[in-house]
């Protein structure tokens, strides 16, 4: 009579190879651990002390998200080794907006089979945004689902924690008429917009993720898979030297959604389009997909991955800040009376800026 395993196994469900990618994933999750990190891998919880040193009253900020239909990009060229990257900074730049510095992240991954490389693959990814995020990686999940998720596909979801001082936390309040808003770029599409952006490549253009673009200078595969930037280190550079008024993250609903998040009511963001470097691939997109400025920026962050709300006295040192630690920054925008987002902003308000 075949034994449990056995059994399981002809299920669908190999428990050995789950073992294989724990083992695997073992190194690239340690590179994570800092001194706050209690214990190692494979208890039933994590433990975390946070360093509270010089704030008085804690609180924790947390956000958890996923990496969306990006993964189907993924499976598509069969690589499997940044999305790991765009979870969590998915999770990790929403915390940031709040002021916090992050702490640890868990992750979850479901898939229909258990393929330990590939698996160790999708951690290392995670373990390197970990890094670039300043926080640890103290647990997760691997769930295999046979029957439920196809063979050759899986799905993430992630959860972040930050902590900051309640009296140094952001929340939109102190934004006031004539704050000026300052862009630092995205790396690409980040992790939305991809079901727009796979209708226009793939189903309408009938393109193969391997051909090369032109205006691009890559394959289109390469333009889109580009990991989400993660902005710790420039959240943490402002932080320390400005009281700035408001942090938005550019993620799903674009512009016209995310920035109206944090902006008092009878006050409204003017934009002006023009003033960044927009990257090709949404010049490239919008013209093969004949998509409006409109949906645009409802749906893409446009080259924008966060926004910084600032005084204008403040202006020159959050510049030199961003020059320093190598960031490209722009001033795209002013706080003025209204409501939502202006785009291309008309002579009349140009001229008072």
């Amino acid at each position: 009579m075949a034994n449990n395993d056995s059994a399981y196994k002809n299920a669908g469900v190999d428990t050995k190879e789950g073992e294989r990618a724990v083992k695997l994933m073992g190194e690239h999750v340690k590179k994570t651990f800092g001194k706050g990190v209690l214990g190692g891998l494979g208890g039933f919880g994590s433990m975390f002390k946070p360093d509270l040193t010089g704030i008085k009253e804690p609180v924790l900020i947390a956000g958890t998200d996923g990496v969306g239909t990006k993964l189907k990009l993924a499976f598509m060229m069969d690589k499997h080794d940044t999305v790991g990257q765009d979870l969590v900074a998915m999770c990790v730049n929403d915390v940031l907006c709040q002021g916090a510095s992050p702490l640890f992240f868990l992750d979850y991954i479901a898939t229909g089979h258990v393929e330990a490389e590939k698996i160790a693959e999708i951690v290392k990814g995670i373990a390197d945004g970990c890094v670039l995020a300043e926080c640890a990686l103290v647990g997760g999940e691997t769930a295999e689902m046979p029957g439920f998720y196809a063979k050759n596909e899986y799905d993430l979801a992630g959860f972040a924690v930050g902590m900051a001082d309640l009296n140094n936390t952001i929340d939109g309040s102190k934004i006031k008429e004539g704050d000026i808003i300052v862009g630092v770029p995205s790396t690409g599409l980040h992790s939305n917009g991809y079901s727009l952006a796979r209708k226009i490549f793939f189903e309408q253009e009938k393109m193969e993720a391997e051909d090369y673009v032109e205006e691009l200078g890559e394959s289109i595969g390469e333009a889109l898979i580009r990991p989400t930037a993660i902005y710790t280190k420039q959240v943490k550079a402002v932080l320390e030297k400005v009281a700035c008024h408001g942090i938005i993250h550019i993620t799903g609903g674009g512009f016209y959604e995310n920035v109206p998040r944090v902006i008092p009511k009878g006050l409204g963001a003017y934009i002006l389009y023009g003033s960044w470097d927009v990257p090709a691939i949404f010049k490239f997109m919008q013209k093969k997909g004949d998509v409006s400025e409109k949906d645009m920026f409802s749906t893409f962050n446009m080259g924008i991955g966060m926004m910084f709300v600032i005084s204008k006295e403040d202006k020159e040192t959050v510049f030199e800040i961003f020059e320093r630690i190598g960031t490209k920054a722009w001033e795209i925008g002013t706080i003025e009376k209204g409501e939502g987002v202006v785009l291309n902003l008309t002579e009349q308000h140009r001229s008072k800026r």
